[in-house]
């Protein structure tokens, strides 16, 4: 008989596009990862992660979906249909595809198809950048599809500073926790929320959906979605009505007072309650805790980013606490962009010098008509789909599916699984898990660094990011020692070691079972307006934006919504079974996904309760599992983000609901929920 083999218990870290960066603790038996937890490693992840990470990795990593050899296609585009072929042959391909493109239009005619899956730091951007930079290609905008509007709102103010860690609530008296679906999508916030109410504090909740959060806290405002920069600026004008404003703070540390509150005064209390969908009892119950705060912290989602007024939102909101003072002490402040204290050197990583002048640069959300764009000087010719399954996750599916069909385009892909988006390429490169190579992980929701070392050996003949970009490198005569480094090295190259909190050892040597937290340069807690200040021109928190007054015309936070063609809002927020579109192969989601609806919607269209629906635009139709539910308001759906296309009898996911020619007001990113639908029977 055999002994079966022996479980060992290994160190590991979440690498999925989430702000928390958990700390794992996984069981192997010999080369099958058996099971996933959470780690005590870093200490404000403390064990916990989220279900779809524990329920679904294994079989992410070892199920039927998982990619094990390199594919070659082998019927019509988007059918499926591959064969296997050898690792030379796959490499071979590309350089053929590559060297087809560059010889007929130049290197810019090929493009990186590339966003965030995995967040470490040579898996997420390292050889494939010096690869593509070497070569000439064209540029790629990323942060237009998701996390750039947040970031350039943050920016704005406070320039690259990190701002309040979010373990830091243990000293706030009041949150504002604002378009953040925290049990879904920023976990450990909860616990600490808990405490914060426990020790008589108070939670405030604005969000359009009754998210679960809301049902623990003090005070929720049910927003209509789009309209959060018309409260935050009736908050900010109604906040000096009642001679509230720290003058001193705002003398000392604020830029830019008089042209924002001259626009913030433009927002009375009518047009707040109108506007928003929310009763004056509520906004002034709002102001009221502001007010009797000492310690007020905001924390905001990504979801206010996606309306057209959203980059305005977001600045409005974090303007709130400047205008209350209550910056320069622990437990107050912005929670945002507390990992921009981890001394990355991405530069250096990425090989920023390698770049051509002059190279042009794509916005990610423009690729759909770009890559159908025979008008362009150099057309796009060949794309390499990596880190990404775009029809999953870019508005207007159907256009973006359509530009993947091309048969002149010459696609290459790299994945761990079979996406959707695979299915369109030419050839396949199996990618390895993050439990199979040595990576490094800066969070960018909280400040700590840590390291993880493979778990298991490479699943089938799949291999690292680094590892397929330099071979990919020698197979194009790249020949500098920058294409030939190691994991190690990219490690060590990825992160200043002269940091003082590194103590000393190369990043590449920190210790696998602790999480190194980042600080202040004084070796205190970040607390911005004291150890930490604003990395702006002014070195103070600029409400006024010159960068955005001259590239959009307006400097200061403004609404503008966009018009409303069909009656009813749909909103896309993350998925508690899956982080974007990874999991989507899971079988938890291979069903028909949910379409949330308010009992009066539902009434008026003669819908029921479980049936299966039909919504609709002029771009599409998807078919969604009806739940009646007063979580939602009237005239405003919700059905969670990141859904296959095997979800849908009509093959498209709510992706294909959704505008990509409405732009967000600042950094022209993607507008999600300025997605206008009717809903129908099935038929």
């Amino acid at each position: 008989m055999n002994k079966p083999l022996d479980i060992q218990t290994l160190p590991s870290v979440c690498p999925l596009d989430c702000p928390d960066t958990c700390s794992l603790s996984v069981k192997v038996q010999g080369e099958r990862l058996v099971e996933v937890k959470g780690s005590s490693a870093n200490p404000y992840t403390g064990s916990v992660i989220c279900n779809k990470v524990a329920r679904y990795y294994p079989e992410f990593v070892h199920g039927a979906a998982r990619l094990t050899h390199p594919l070659k296609r082998v019927g019509p585009r988007g059918s499926g249909q591959f064969e296997r072929i050898s690792w030379d042959t796959a490499l071979d391909m590309v350089h053929t595809g590559f060297s087809k493109a560059i010889e007929a239009h130049g290197p810019e005619s090929v493009l990186p198809f590339n966003y965030a899956g995995p967040h470490g730091e040579l898996a997420g951007g390292s050889m494939d950048r010096r690869f593509f930079y070497q070569m000439g290609a064209s540029l790629l905008n990323r942060g237009p599809l998701c996390g750039g509007v947040r970031g350039g709102a943050y920016a704005s103010l406070f320039g690259a500073a990190p701002g309040m860690p979010p373990v830091q609530i243990e000293h706030s008296d009041l949150i504002l926790v604002w378009g953040n679906n925290v049990t879904v999508s920023n976990l450990h916030l909860a616990p600490l929320l808990k405490k914060l109410r426990a020790r008589g504090g108070k939670v405030v909740v604005v969000d359009p959906k009754r998210i679960k959060i809301a049902e623990q806290c003090d005070l929720y405002l049910q927003i209509k979605p789009g309209t959060d920069v018309v409260l935050a600026m009736g908050l900010a004008a109604e906040l000096e009505r009642r001679n509230a404003l720290n003058e001193a703070f705002i003398t000392e540390w604020v830029e830019g007072f008089d042209p924002y509150m001259s626009q913030a005064r433009q927002y009375d209390l009518d047009q707040v309650v109108e506007t928003c969908g929310i009763s004056a009892e509520e906004f002034h119950a709002l102001a009221d805790m502001m007010i009797a705060s000492q310690n007020m912290a905001c924390a905001f989602g990504n979801g206010i980013e996606r309306g057209r007024s959203g980059g305005s939102a977001l600045r409005a909101g974090m303007a709130l606490p400047a205008l209350l003072g209550h910056h320069g002490r622990l437990g107050a402040g912005v929670m945002a962009k507390s990992g921009g204290a981890t001394p990355k050197t991405q530069a250096r990583l990425q090989g920023d010098h390698l770049i051509k002048p002059g190279t042009r640069v794509f916005n990610i959300v423009d690729l759909a008509e770009k890559l159908q764009d025979d008008s362009l000087e150099v057309p796009i010719k060949a794309t390499m789909i990596y880190n990404h399954n775009p029809v999953a996750t870019h508005p207007d599916q159907a256009n973006l599916m359509r530009a993947l069909m091309r048969e002149d385009l010459f696609i290459a892909g790299c994945d761990v699984v079979m996406t959707d988006s695979m299915a369109y390429c030419d050839v396949i490169l199996p990618a390895a898990s993050h439990f199979e190579f040595d990576d490094i992980y800066g969070a960018y929701g909280q400040n700590y660094l840590q390291r993880a070392a493979p778990v298991i050996p490479h699943v089938g003949e799949s291999l690292p990011n680094t590892e397929i970009f330099r071979r990919l490198a020698a197979r194009f005569g790249y020949e500098d020692a920058l294409f030939q480094a190691s994991d190690t090295q990219l490690m060590d190259e990825a992160i200043d070691g002269a940091h003082p909190q590194l103590e000393g050892k190369r990043p590449s040597e920190i210790p696998l079972d602790r999480a190194i937290e980042m600080m202040a340069p004084d070796g205190e807690p970040l607390v911005m307006c004291k150890n930490v200040t604003p990395a702006t021109a002014s070195g103070r928190i600029e409400l006024f934006s010159q960068d955005y007054q001259d590239r959009y015309g307006f400097g200061v936070p403004r609404y503008d919504p966009a018009p409303q063609d069909l009656p009813l809002v749909l909103i896309t927020p993350s998925s508690s079974k899956r982080t974007n579109a990874t999991f989507g192969s899971d079988p938890a989601s291979t069903g028909p996904e949910q379409l949330e609806m308010h009992p009066k919607d539902a009434e008026a269209r003669g819908l029921t309760e479980g049936e299966i629906v039909t919504v609709w635009n002029a771009r599409g139709a998807v078919t969604l599992a009806l739940k009646i539910t007063t979580a939602t308001r009237p005239g405003v759906l919700y059905s969670p983000k990141g859904t296959w296309r095997g979800s849908s009898q009509t093959g498209l996911t709510v992706n294909a609901l959704i505008p990509a020619d409405i732009r967000t007001d600042i950094e022209d990113g993607a507008c999600y929920h300025e997605t206008f639908v009717e809903v129908k029977p099935l038929q």
